[in-house]
């Protein structure tokens, strides 16, 4: 019996791809291993991560905040316990190998880990290195990876390329487009463009999507899946209610994203690192306007990684009001420049990641058993 501690949070790019391993692992392992998640108190993943099966601990982590505040003071106190509880959870579970994804609670437990002598796994979703996965990676056994050029954060013989593990199903193939279309009700003959921003939502994206409607005056030049998010719903349900124009699906949420994609020529949408992975897989091109406000600026890092190779498009989150749907409509206008984008996209996808990050776990395992 093999018993793994996989530990990843904070958002839904770092719970998903760990869920996807531990399920990578159930496949290929059956009742030969034993998984416990550690996430942060408070954090998504403590009740994203039961919701799938899966048993979790909470740490007491919290990170810095960016504005000055006095929660910061607590915050060195908290990474303290976080690591006295996380030390007793591997001893108490004894752990055979600790994977992190990223997160306020990788930190502390695969800290704990490496120095109780238990292999450490860090997979890295960005093409940008984060500070704390720098500092960790001199204790790890492997860095698994989804860009080229990480030996520039990592050393070079600790490197293998597994690409981001997602949940579900994604491939080129993907859905029936003419029931992708009526799904949507749209209609066949005329270019779709996706536009995403994530389950709560972008506002840059929003506002581009108002401004790009004003300006056509009720019928829209292609047809548009426009997915708002949580927190704008409302608000740009009353805008296209006061605007009405024809070709355009809205909704807050995208329940079935095989369709989106199998209806949509071109994607404009942000550049984490999970929907990097989905737009490989699915070949799509895009338009990526990354999202200024993460840390690292990590977002710009990954779409430019992409951008270089001529497999995306990338437009400034500050110019995208202004420029992104113009762009968008004249590479909708051109299928070569679509159809190169979406050749340059499919070759850097990556299919079987999680069960790549599986083996790697597994050769850390068959080490420490001899």
């Amino acid at each position: 019996m093999y018993k793994i501690i996989v530990s990843g949070g904070g958002t839904g790019g770092h719970i998903y791809p760990a869920v996807a391993v531990a399920e990578a692992l159930e496949r290929r392992l059956g009742d030969q291993v034993e998984i416990l998640f550690v996430g942060a108190e408070g954090k998504m993943e403590m009740e994203k991560v039961p919701q799938l099966g899966y048993r979790i601990v909470g740490l007491p982590i919290a990170g810095m905040q960016r504005r000055l505040d006095w929660h910061n003071l607590l915050v060195p106190f908290k990474v303290l316990k976080s690591i006295r509880r996380a030390r007793c959870v591997i001893r108490d579970f004894g752990a055979d190998i600790v994977v992190g994804f990223g997160g306020y609670a990788s930190a502390p437990v695969l800290w704990a880990a490496q120095r109780m002598g238990v292999p450490t796994i860090i997979q890295e979703q960005n093409s940008y290195a984060g500070v704390t996965n720098k500092i960790l990676a001199k204790g790890a056994r492997t860095i698994c990876v989804s860009y080229d050029g990480m030996e520039r954060f990592f050393p070079k013989e600790k490197l293998v390329m597994t690409g981001n593990p997602l949940r579900g199903r994604f491939s080129k193939t993907g859905a029936d487009r003419t029931e992708a279309l009526a799904h949507f009700g749209l209609k066949e003959g005329m270019p779709v463009l996706l536009v995403v921003g994530g389950s709560l939502g972008t506002r840059t994206l929003n506002e581009m999507m108002k401004a790009w409607i004003l300006k056509h005056e009720g019928k829209a030049p292609v047809q548009v899946i426009w997915q708002t998010g949580k927190y704008y719903e409302r608000e740009m349900r009353d805008f296209l209610a006061a605007h009405p124009t024809g070709n355009i699906w809205q909704g807050a949420f995208i329940d079935r994203m095989d369709y989106a994609y199998a209806a949509a020529d071109l994607v404009i949408s942000r550049s984490g690192a999970c929907t990097v992975s989905e737009l490989c897989l699915v070949a799509k091109p895009v338009i990526f306007v990354p999202s200024p406000n993460v840390a690292e600026d990590h977002q710009t890092k990954n779409a430019r990684a992409l951008a270089d190779k001529g497999a995306a498009r990338l437009v400034p989150d500050a110019q995208a009001v202004a420029s992104a749907m113009q762009e968008a409509e004249a590479l909708l206008g051109d299928r070569e420049r679509l159809a190169s984008l979406s050749r340059n996209i499919e070759a850097l996808a990556i299919a079987d990641s999680a069960d790549r990050i599986v083996d790697q776990i597994l050769r850390q395992l068959e080490k420490g058993r001899k």
